[in-house]
């Protein structure tokens, strides 16, 4: 992490405090800009296991799955086809349940400084960002008192698949609701309010090799 970033973003509700703290090291990868080569496959839980095998896509157009889920976005679209070419059995729709529940967990394990759970969903530069942001608050005597309230939507906004590395990428739009406050060391709320539902929005990228025999995906990055 460069030393010109001292500020961190966690999204979701999180006190002033917190999002200040988390922002600039989360939003420094989308995983997604013109720019970037695709990232080495690192897979973590994200998406739950299929139930029941699928009917194999056809080799060129968008499959009714992708389509649902691309919301006519004809570049989501052909990219989420693309990825299920690659792995049949990979559901676009199965795969924004699984990021819901990936998402209240990761947000979650955050507020609760829970690193074993961060450690399995984040990708490693992810990862010391939260880290970084609970040791802070920790050095600081803070505590945070949270409460999941809900994921009110869950869009994909981008997606992109490289055939040569079978790297896919989806970044998903969340708008999430909590209830979070911080108390100082007296158990002074700084910020926030206990009993006030906060509603936040934010991006954030999944990474996955399609084919691998782990099915799961890894956050690789927020961002706005």
């Amino acid at each position: 992490m460069s030393t010109g970033v001292i500020e961190l973003i966690i999204l979701a509700g999180i006190t002033v405090f917190l999002l200040l703290k988390l922002r600039g090291v989360l939003g420094t990868r989308t995983g997604l800009e013109e720019q970037q080569a695709p990232r080495a496959a690192q897979v973590e839980q994200a998406r739950p296991k299929r139930a029941a095998p699928v009917a194999p896509v056809e080799d060129e157009g968008v499959d009714p799955d992708s389509a649902t889920v691309a919301e006519g976005d004809a570049a989501i679209g052909e990219a989420l086809a693309a990825m299920r070419r690659a792995e049949p059995a990979f559901l676009p729709t199965e795969f924004i349940v699984g990021a819901r529940q990936a998402f209240e967990m990761i947000l979650m394990a955050f507020e609760h400084g829970d690193l074993d759970t961060l450690r399995q969903f984040l990708a490693p530069d992810v990862y010391q960002g939260f880290a970084d942001a609970i040791a802070a608050r920790k050095q600081a005597g803070y505590t945070v008192e949270s409460r999941f309230i809900g994921v009110r939507e869950a869009r994909v906004v981008a997606a992109r698949f490289d055939a040569g590395s079978r790297e896919a990428e989806i970044a998903i739009r969340f708008t999430g609701e909590l209830v979070s406050a911080v108390r100082d060391a007296e158990g002074n709320v700084v910020e926030g309010d206990p009993n006030d539902v906060r509603r936040e929005t934010d991006v954030w990228t999944f990474a996955r090799r399609m084919g691998a025999d782990d099915p799961n995906w890894l956050l690789i990055a927020t961002g706005e």
